[in-house]
Parts: structure tokens; C-alpha cells; sequence
């Protein structure tokens, strides 16, 4: 069994119908980011922010994994799958997806911002008032531009052990997400599958692009790449 990580963007959740946060002019909903998305934009205005995140979450229970969340789900029968996502929501794990690992935050779950270490799950939306065990406000569960990233150091542990990278539905613009092709080991087959995509072939080595959408783009990387693995080991196995 080889072990594949596999890293998605906004495009996978898009296709479920879940709204991409950035627009047209850098706004998110109508918002400028740091409003909404920021440490700045939570001690101005958090209301503003609780609002703007629990319509987020609202949405979210109104959708449903789509054809690529399940595609990657059964890959697990045949491959050992890490599953590192942008996306906040939790499409893949309702799809069946077990190793899951949430770059930016869960929607469904909030941190006391006295203890950040004190998450909650929580299905419904979050208000002033609401408050950890220590009477502290409680925040959404998600990681705001100017913030560390917690779980990266995890994600880069992953793709670094991996056989196979597949890039599903993301720029590759936002950092340090970006960043973790970078770890791969030499030889590494990276599927990249975006309509839009990015880069070029010719920018890494034994990268393959499929310019389209996750729903389609993702059943033909699987196929390919049981295509590879009959074909018998090669340079890149």
C-alpha cells in the first residue's frame, strides 16, 4: 500500500456548494479579510466576526460531500491515506475520510481565547456571552491571517513520508500551505488537479496537471494512477 497525502483547497468544497470566502476585490461575503479574518478584525468588531462565521457554519449543514470527497474516501481501501486540508469545513470526514488534518481551523468546533488549547465541539452559532469553563469568550475554531499555524509541522511530517502528493482544488498562492510541496522526497509523483491550475509541468519534476474540477479531475487521477501501478515499478516507485 502506498501512502499518499493529499492536500485540498477551496475548489473541492465549492462543487458541494459551499461558498469560496474570497471574491472578486479580495472580499470575503462583502467583507474586507482583515474584518472578518484577522486578530485586529476579532478585537474591533466580534460580533461582526461571530456573525460572519456562523453563517458560514449554517451553510455548511446544508451541504453534503460531493463525488471527489467520496472518491478519495474508498481510496483508503487500497492506499494509506493522509488527508491535509485548507477547507474548514467537514465534508471529508462525513464522506468517510479518516485521517484528516485541518490546516486553518473547524467550523464546527470553538477555543476559549483564554486557553487556546480549549477547543469545543459546536454545531450551532457562537454569541457573545458564550463562555469556556474559565469565563472567557469563546472564538471561532479557525486560524486568522497573522496567526501561526499549528498543525503545520504535521502536515509537513506527512508529505514528507509520502510515495504519492495529490493537489486538489487549491491555487497553491496561499502560504505556508504552499509550501509543503517543497517537502516531498525526490521522485515523488505530484497529481495537481485544478481547472485553473498554477504551474506548469515543466516546473517540477514528475508532476502531472488535470485542469478540472475536483468531481472529475479526482476519479481521473485515481484512474491514473492504477494505470501506473499496473504498468510495474518504475523511477518514480
Amino acid at each position: 500500500m502506498k501512502k499518499i497525502a493529499i492536500l485540498t483547497g477551496a475548489g473541492i468544497s465549492a462543487e458541494s456548494g459551499i461558498n469560496t470566502f474570497r471574491g472578486s476585490g479580495g472580499l470575503w461575503e462583502g467583507h474586507d479579510i482583515k474584518e472578518v479574518a484577522s486578530p485586529e478584525g476579532w478585537k474591533n468588531d466580534p460580533e461582526l466576526v461571530l456573525d460572519f462565521y456562523n453563517q458560514r457554519r449554517r451553510q455548511l449543514h446544508e451541504v453534503s460531500p460531493n463525488v471527489a470527497h467520496q472518491a478519495l474516501a474508498n481510496l483508503q481501501e487500497k492506499h494509506l491515506i493522509d488527508i491535509i486540508t485548507q477547507n474548514v469545513d467537514d465534508l471529508h470526514e462525513r464522506a468517510g475520510s479518516k485521517n484528516v488534518l485541518h490546516l486553518h481551523g473547524e467550523l464546527l468546533k470553538a477555543r476559549s481565547t483564554f486557553d487556546e488549547k480549549l477547543v469545543y465541539d459546536w454545531q450551532g452559532d457562537i454569541y457573545l456571552g458564550d463562555h469556556c469553563e474559565h469565563n472567557h469568550q469563546l472564538r471561532p475554531h479557525i486560524v486568522w491571517f497573522g496567526e501561526a499555524v499549528p498543525m503545520l509541522e504535521r502536515a509537513v511530517n506527512i508529505v514528507s513520508k509520502a510515495d504519492i502528493l495529490f493537489v486538489i482544488g487549491t491555487s497553491m498562492q496561499v502560504y505556508p500551505a504552499a509550501s509543503l510541496v517543497h517537502y516531498i522526497k525526490a521522485n515523488t509523483p505530484i497529481f495537481f488537479i485544478d481547472p485553473n491550475p498554477s504551474i506548469s509541468e515543466d516546473e517540477l519534476p514528475h508532476l502531472t496537471i488535470i485542469a478540472e474540477k475536483a468531481s472529475t479531475g479526482v476519479p481521473k487521477a485515481i484512474s491514473l494512477l492504477a494505470d501506473i501501478q499496473n504498468a510495474g515499478p518504475g523511477p518514480s516507485w
